[in-house]
């Protein structure tokens, strides 16, 4: 029998967060943390397949999700106050110590809770979650850094293409090879909070703020190499906006991390769940997470 796998919602620093949360709360925890422009939705088949074994938590950033989405005057819409958020929730379930998975910008929220307390993270799953500028594929980040650098009418434009059903089908079906594999669902689904009246002003927010991101890779390398964290990268191979020399350039500073290029794109768990299931049970078995 799938482990049950509940949905809740906590208030933090007066903010609704949804998160959904499976497996026995004394075992080693496991944090998944997704990416633009979903939600813990991602994680739907994810997280039966490691709950027998995990107590896994996969909550909505906030803006995102079933999470509260305060108008951008009265919330940063900052990677920092996302973080900031996800650390209370965390702090109010009594997880100390957790692997996490983190996919697109579960990626700097991610770095951001390590670079607080690196002992706290007994190990990381990176699918598709960038943390080096090799990563970076043009010329989809070509438009993301005309308008970061230079915020306006002529640089919005392609960032509010972005917001589009057509641009987030896009992000689901390119790469993989058998699209047919991936539900319609995901885009319909994603698309429908989108289109939330306020939800385009929170998201152009987040990617001007997302240089933040990229100058914190100094530090986030840092603490790769002075933690040897167990790493396991596995990556859509065919992501355009998050390569696959993104996923090499871990072992620069963790010579130690296991790599692992899946025929897939940018959501790899709708097209390879068995073959990632796979590999995350494998790695957190031998490193004791």
């Amino acid at each position: 029998m799938a482990p049950a796998v509940h949905h809740r919602t906590a208030t933090v620093s007066g903010l609704d967060v949804f998160y959904r949360e499976a497996g026995d709360p004394t075992a080693p925890a496991v944090v998944l943390l997704h990416g633009f422009p979903t939600s813990s939705h991602m994680f739907r088949h994810l997280i039966p397949a490691l709950a027998d074994r995990y107590h896994v938590i996969a909550p909505d950033l906030i803006g995102f999700g079933q999470s509260a989405m305060p108008a951008p005057q009265d919330f940063p819409y900052t990677f920092d106050a996302l973080t900031e958020v996800t650390a209370g929730l965390l702090r109010h379930l009594g997880v100390d110590r957790f692997a996490m998975y983190v996919h697109d910008y579960g990626a700097p929220v991610g770095w951001r809770l390590a670079l607080q307390d690196p002992d706290r993270i007994t190990a990381i799953i990176t699918q598709n979650g960038n943390a080096y500028e090799e990563g970076f594929v043009r010329p989809f980040w070509d438009g993301v850094f005309a308008y970061t650098d230079a915020p306006g009418p002529d640089t919005e434009g392609p960032m509010r293409d972005a917001l589009t059903l057509e641009a987030t089908r896009w992000q689901y079906v390119t790469g993989v090879a058998d699209p047919s594999l991936v539900s319609p669902d995901n885009w319909v689904h994603d698309q429908a909070l989108l289109d939330r009246p306020g939800n385009d002003e929170i998201q152009l927010k987040l990617f001007r703020d997302y240089p933040t991101n990229v100058d914190l890779y100094p530090r986030v390398h840092q603490y790769f190499r002075d933690s040897q964290v167990p790493l396991l990268a596995v990556w859509g191979a065919n992501d355009e906006i998050f390569g696959p020399e993104g996923a090499k350039a871990f072992s620069q500073d963790l010579p130690g991390a296991e790599i692992h290029l899946l025929d897939s794109g940018h959501f790899a768990l709708e097209s390879h769940l068995g073959v990632i299931a796979g590999h995350i049970r494998d790695f957190l078995g031998r490193v004791r997470a």
